[in-house]
C-alpha cells in the first residue's frame, strides 16, 4: 500500500511541471481575453515570455519522463525525439519565434534620414513644415519656419516675426498640450521637446497671461512623472518640466486617467463634476461612441475639450489643443503619430481600474480617430516629435508603442502641420519607414508605409487602409486633409553645425577650412563667415573647438 501510495505521488510530481507550464499559457491568454492589441502591453510580453520559458522547459522534461518509463522507448530513437522537442519547444523563447521571424534593432548612431522640400502640384494644399539636425530640430527653429511659410504661431494685433492677427495662439489663450504620458523610456512625447514648446508659448511677445495644462489619458498605464523618460536627462519627467514654469505662469498637468471612468454631463447642463462627456449612440460610419474629458485645473480653470473654457454663463474659444506625439511603430496599427494620437483623449472601456465608459481602440481600424477629432475639434496644431523613433517594423518583438531606449533611434526631425492626416502620412513614409529601411534593409516588412492596405502583420488593420478610412471621416466633417502627396507643400530645412562646405557631414574638410582662414575677421578680404561658426566675426580657436566636437556627424 505504501508503494503503491509512494508510486502515485512521484507520477503526481513528475507530471507537475507540465500542468504548470500549460496553466501559465492558459493563464496568459486569459489576460489578453478578447483583445490582441493587449499583447503589446510591458505586463503581457514578460507573461508570454514566463509561459513559453515554462513550457519549453517542462515540455521535453516530462516526455523524457515518459519515454524512460515505457517498455516500447528505443534509447537512440528516444533521445533524438526528446532532442527534437527540446529545440522546437526552446524556439518559443527565441526573438525569431516572438517577432515573427521579423529583424528588430536600433542604430547605435544617429540616422541621417534624407528628407526633401517639395512644392504641391494639385490643390487645396496641406503644409508640412520639417525641422532636420540635432542642432536646428527645436520648436523655436520650427516656429521660425513655420512662420517664414505664412502660419504664425502668436496671435497679435501687432505684425511681426512669427505674429499677427491670424497667429495661432493668443497672449490669452489656455493651451492644452497632449502628450503621450502612456510608456515611459523613448516611448512618451520628448520632455525636452515639451519643455521648449511652453518656454516658446509663455514668449508669447504681447506677454503670456493665459494658461498651459498638459494632459493625456494613459488608459490605466500613463503617468506625469515617470522616473525614466524620454529626453537627454532620463530622469526628465513631464512634471519635472511643469514645475519648471508652475511659479512664475499657470502651467500645469492634469492625467485624465482618473476620471476616465466617471460620466458626466456640461457645464452648461450645470453639472462642474471632473469627468466624461459619453455620446448616447455610436456614430454610425465609425462606430465609436464619442467621449471627451471636461475638468478643473489646479488654476481653476473650467475646461470642456470640445467647447472651451467655461466663464459661469458661457463657453469662450481660448482653448487651443496642440497635439504632440512621438512618432514610432504600433503592433496593432502598424504607424502611430498624430490621429493615433487621440486615443488618448478618449475614455476606453476595458479591464483597468478605473473602467473607462467607451470603444476606441477598435474604432482606430475604422476611422474612430478621425470622427473624435471631428467631434471636439481639430488641434490648433499637430508637432510630430521624432527626436528618437521607434523604427521596429510589426511584427517584430520591439513594435511600439512601448519603446526602450536600447530599441529606440535618433533622427533628429521635429514636423508640424495643421492637417494631422498630411503629417501622419508624410512622417512615416519619409522619416519612419526610411529608418527602417536603413536599419533592415530594403525587404523590410511595409506595415509602417502610409500606401500598405496588408494587414497580415498587423494585430489590428494596415496603417494605409485606417489612415484612409480617419481622412474621410475628417473630410465629411468639413475639414481640408489629404494623404496625396501632390497635395502637399513640405519646407525642410536643416543645418549641420560645423558643415562649413555643405556636404552635409563634418570633416577633415572643413576643419581645414577654418584651418585657412584662422585669425581672420570680419572685413578682412578673406574672410569666410561659413568658417565663423559661432558667429563672433572672428575665426578662431572657439570656431575650431564646434567644428571638432561635431566630428564626423
Amino acid at each position: 500500500m505504501n508503494n503503491h501510495h509512494k508510486m502515485a505521488k512521484n507520477k503526481f510530481e513528475k507530471s507537475r511541471l507540465l500542468l504548470f507550464g500549460v496553466a501559465s499559457i492558459l493563464w496568459f491568454l486569459f489576460r489578453t481575453g478578447t483583445k490582441p492589441s493587449r499583447i503589446v502591453y510591458p505586463c503581457q510580453r514578460a507573461a508570454l515570455v514566463n509561459s513559453s520559458i515554462l513550457l519549453s522547459v517542462s515540455l521535453p522534461l516530462s516526455l523524457a519522463v515518459f519515454f524512460t518509463k515505457t517498455k516500447k522507448f528505443v534509447s537512440k530513437k528516444g533521445l533524438t525525439l526528446v532532442l527534437i522537442l527540446s529545440i522546437a519547444s526552446f524556439a518559443l523563447t527565441s526573438e525569431q519565434f516572438l517577432g515573427i521571424l521579423q529583424p528588430f534593432g536600433a542604430a547605435s548612431q544617429p540616422i541621417d534620414l534624407i528628407l526633401e522640400s517639395k512644392n504641391a502640384t494639385a490643390f487645396p494644399a496641406s503644409d508640412i513644415y520639417v525641422m532636420k539636425g540635432r542642432e536646428c530640430a527645436h520648436i523655436d527653429e520650427l516656429i521660425n519656419l513655420m512662420g517664414s511659410h505664412g502660419l504664425l504661431f502668436y496671435k497679435s494685433n501687432i505684425s511681426g516675426v512669427n505674429q499677427g492677427p491670424e497667429g495661432l495662439t493668443a497672449r490669452d489663450d489656455v493651451v492644452l498640450i497632449k502628450i503621450n504620458s502612456q510608456w515611459p523610456y523613448r516611448g512618451g512625447t520628448n520632455t525636452d521637446v515639451l519643455k521648449e514648446l511652453i518656454e516658446a508659448i509663455v514668449d508669447h511677445p504681447d506677454g503670456f497671461v493665459g494658461e498651459i495644462v498638459v494632459a493625456d489619458n494613459g488608459q490605466g498605464y500613463g503617468s506625469m512623472n515617470w522616473s525614466l523618460s524620454n529626453a537627454e536627462d532620463h530622469s526628465q519627467s513631464t512634471q519635472d518640466v511643469v514645475d519648471m514654469f508652475s511659479s512664475s505662469h499657470k502651467v500645469s498637468t492634469y492625467d485624465w486617467n482618473p476620471i476616465k471612468g466617471t460620466r458626466v454631463d456640461e457645464y452648461s447642463e450645470g453639472n462642474m463634476t471632473d469627468g466624461y462627456v459619453l455620446y448616447d449612440t455610436a456614430d454610425p460610419e465609425t462606430g465609436i461612441y464619442v467621449s471627451y474629458p471636461k475638468f478643473r485645473t489646479q488654476f481653476g480653470t473650467y475646461i470642456s475639450f470640445k467647447y472651451g473654457i467655461w466663464n459661469g454663463t458661457g463657453y469662450e474659444k481660448r482653448l487651443k489643443v496642440i497635439n504632440m506625439p512621438v512618432l514610432k511603430s504600433h503592433q496593432g496599427y502598424g504607424v502611430t503619430a498624430s490621429t493615433k494620437h487621440y486615443m488618448g483623449v478618449q475614455s476606453q472601456l476595458g479591464d483597468e481600474e478605473p473602467i473607462g465608459l467607451a470603444n476606441g481602440h477598435e474604432t482606430v481600424a475604422t476611422g474612430g480617430m478621425g470622427t473624435l477629432m471631428v467631434e471636439t475639434g481639430l488641434p490648433t496644431l499637430n508637432i510630430v516629435d521624432a527626436i528618437w523613433i521607434n523604427a521596429n517594423p510589426a511584427p517584430s518583438r520591439y513594435t511600439g508603442p512601448d519603446t526602450p531606449y536600447h530599441m529606440s533611434t535618433r533622427v533628429n526631425v521635429l514636423m508640424a502641420s495643421t492637417d494631422p492626416v498630411a503629417l501622419d502620412y508624410w512622417a512615416a513614409k519619409h522619416v519612419l519607414l526610411q529608418a527602417a529601411r536603413l536599419l533592415f534593409g530594403s525587404s523590410v516588412i511595409n506595415t509602417l508605409d502610409p500606401d500598405n492596405a496588408d494587414r497580415r502583420y498587423v494585430l489590428d488593420e494596415a496603417f494605409g487602409t485606417w489612415l484612409n478610412l480617419t481622412r474621410d471621416e475628417i473630410l465629411r466633417g468639413g475639414y481640408e486633409v489629404t494623404n496625396d502627396e501632390q497635395r502637399m507643400n513640405v519646407y525642410v530645412e536643416s543645418k549641420y553645425v560645423g558643415d562649413i562646405n555643405g556636404d552635409r557631414r563634418v570633416d577633415i574638410l572643413d576643419i581645414s577650412m577654418v584651418a585657412i582662414a584662422f585669425d581672420l575677421h570680419e572685413g578682412d578680404s578673406r574672410y569666410n563667415p561659413d568658417a565663423d561658426v559661432n558667429g563672433d566675426t572672428t575665426i578662431d580657436i572657439l570656431d575650431i573647438t564646434i567644428v571638432a566636437i561635431n566630428f564626423e556627424t
